[in-house]
C-alpha cells in the first residue's frame, strides 16, 4: 500500500458497522476481486459492481461473490458510460480493479487519475511488476506456476480450493480497512496492490499440514436466503469485529440488474 495523492482526513461516521457509509465501486471479476467486494459489503460498506454486457458472467461464481451489492453495467468502449463511470467514481471512497496492469489506466481510470482523498485497489495475477505484470492468470495457473502445487518429486498437487483467489480477496479487503483507517488518521489518496502470485508464496511460506482431521458437516455453518436466482444455501461470514458482526443485507442479485448510481 502506498500514498499516491493528497486529501483530507475522512473520518468514518459512529455507526454500528464499521464500513457504514463507505462506497466501493467493484471493477473485478471471477474470484478474488469479488471476494473483496462482499467482505467490505459484510461490513456494511454499499458496493456496486460494475460489469458490461459483452463480458462473460459465471453463474456458479456470480451467485457466490455477489452477496450484499448491486450490480451494474458500463461499456467503456463508450465515452457517455465511461464518463457516467468518472462520476460515481468522483462520489465514491473506494474502487477495487483486477484487470490487467494497465488496461484501465489506459482508458483514464488509472492510479493517476484516482479523485483526492479516496482508495484504489488493484489485483493482478503476477505482481505489478517485472516481465510477467501483464499476463492473464487464474489461481490454477498460479499454484502451478509459483511452485505452491509442487510437492516432492511427482507431478504436482493442486491446492483443494482456489486458496489463492480467496486468500487474494481478503488481504485485498485488509488492506481497504487499512487505507481507510489512515486516511481519517492521516488523509491522502491510497492505492493497495495484491497479486495471487504473492498470496502463493505467503501462504507457502507458512509451513503445511499433512492432513486434516476435522472433516465434520459445514450445516451448522450455513444459511439459506431467498433471491432473484433462487433460494440459495451459502456459508455465513467467517470471523467479524466485537459488537459488529458482519452480515450480508441480501443474497446475490442479476448480473446487471441495477442502475448506475448510488
Amino acid at each position: 500500500m502506498e500514498r499516491i495523492g493528497d486529501g483530507p482526513l475522512r473520518p468514518l461516521p459512529p455507526a454500528s458497522r464499521p464500513l457504514a457509509g463507505v462506497r466501493v465501486l467493484d471493477l473485478t471479476h471471477v474470484i478474488a476481486g469479488p471476494v473483496c467486494g462482499r467482505t467490505l459489503a459484510a461490513h456494511g460498506a454499499s458496493v456496486l459492481h460494475v460489469g458490461a454486457e459483452h463480458l462473460p458472467v459465471m453463474r456458479p461464481v456470480w451467485v457466490d461473490t455477489s452477496f450484499g451489492k448491486r450490480s451494474t453495467w458500463l461499456d467503456l468502449r463508450d465515452t457517455s458510460q465511461a464518463e457516467v463511470l468518472r462520476s460515481l467514481w468522483s462520489d465514491a471512497d473506494v474502487m477495487i480493479q483486477s484487470y490487467r496492469p494497465d488496461s484501465l489506466a489506459a482508458r483514464g481510470f488509472g492510479p493517476a487519475d484516482a479523485p483526492e482523498g479516496t482508495v484504489l485497489v488493484s489485483l493482478s495475477a503476477y505482481g505489478h511488476s517485472g516481465p510477467w505484470r501483464g499476463r492473464r492468470g487464474f489461481d490454477s495457473l498460479l499454484q502451478l506456476a509459483t511452485g505452491i502445487a509442487h510437492r516432492g518429486d511427482g507431478a504436482p498437487v493442486p491446492l483443494p480450493a482456489q486458496a489463492l483467489d480467496h486468500g487474494t480477496g481478503w488481504l485485498a479487503a485488509s488492506g481497504v480497512m487499512t487505507a481507510l483507517r489512515r486516511r481519517a488518521v492521516e488523509g491522502g489518496t491510497w492505492h493497495v496492490r495484491v497479486s495471487l502470485a504473492r498470496t502463493a508464496r505467503l501462504l507457502d511460506s507458512l509451513g503445511w499440514i499433512d492432513s486434516v482431521e476435522d472433516l465434520s458437516p459445514v450445516d451448522g455453518y450455513c444459511d439459506e436466503v431467498d433471491s432473484p436466482l433462487g433460494r440459495v444455501r451459502y456459508l455465513r461470514v467467517p470471523g467479524g469485529l466485537p459488537g459488529a458482526p458482519p452480515r450480508w443485507d441480501w443474497g446475490p442479485g442479476v448480473a446487471g440488474g441495477d442502475l448506475a448510481e448510488w
